[in-house]
């Protein structure tokens, strides 16, 4: 593959999705860059599953408060406003249907809208954690992800074939080759790389890629 986004340029184009005002919960690892680039002028409030709400960047290393930390256990600050509660109120808050957005990191997205992004096989983590509430919690659920995995097999799937997280729930899916929704239990194509054709992005891609209309080009800054 001889053109791709990189980590950062995803995360900068998921991040323009987010509408103001929004409340976010951002997955651990790749998906917590999305906060780096939230758009100008617009507020978002961003959850962690361990009882912070109103959290703000990473603070300069060597200024850490390690009581303050989110669910990946990074660092973080608190902006004007922010509020601390227990475990159980911050899992109440995301069932009971109270964030408006969640981002997440997957294994597989199957064009039904399953996500994989727990285990793969006898490797994984212990139990698949807050991501089965969040993917069926927040209103909307978006993957951000590699469109291929490092030795070239799928990561959009017409099903997955890894342990599921959660079923039906992803709506839209920001790789580092298109963006992609999910609608009737298809993969519709939104935008792709510039200079990059529906047939090479179909070959990379494990179920069909549908188009509706108009197809934009996927265009980031140097991030």
């Amino acid at each position: 593959m001889s053109m791709k986004l990189t980590n950062a340029q995803i995360a900068w184009r998921a991040a323009q999705d987010i509408e103001d005002g929004a409340y976010v919960n951002l997955g651990i690892g790749f998906p917590e860059m999305v906060a780096k680039f939230q758009a100008p002028g617009r507020h978002v409030t961003y959850h962690t599953e361990n009882g912070v709400l109103g959290f703000g960047d990473a603070p300069p290393e060597g200024e850490e408060d390690w009581d303050l930390i989110n669910a990946g256990k990074k660092a973080i600050t608190l902006k004007p406003g922010a509020s601390f509660f227990h475990h159980a109120d911050s899992f109440a808050m995301v069932r009971g249907g109270h964030l408006d957005v969640a981002i997440l990191g997957a294994l597989q997205v199957a064009q039904n809208g399953d996500l994989a992004n727990w285990r793969v096989g006898s490797k994984g983590v212990p139990a698949v954690g807050g991501a089965m509430d969040l993917v069926h919690g927040a209103k909307r659920v978006a993957v951000i992800t590699e469109h291929v995995t490092k030795d070239g097999k799928f990561k959009l799937v017409d099903e997955c074939t890894f342990p599921l997280t959660g079923v039906n729930c992803i709506t839209r899916v920001y790789t580092s080759l298109a963006v992609v929704d999910i609608s009737d239990s298809r993969f519709v194509l939104r935008e792709k790389l510039p200079g990059m054709s529906l047939e090479e992005l179909q070959s990379f891609t494990g179920a069909p890629l549908h188009v509706e209309g108009d197809v934009g080009e996927l265009e980031v800054p140097e991030v």
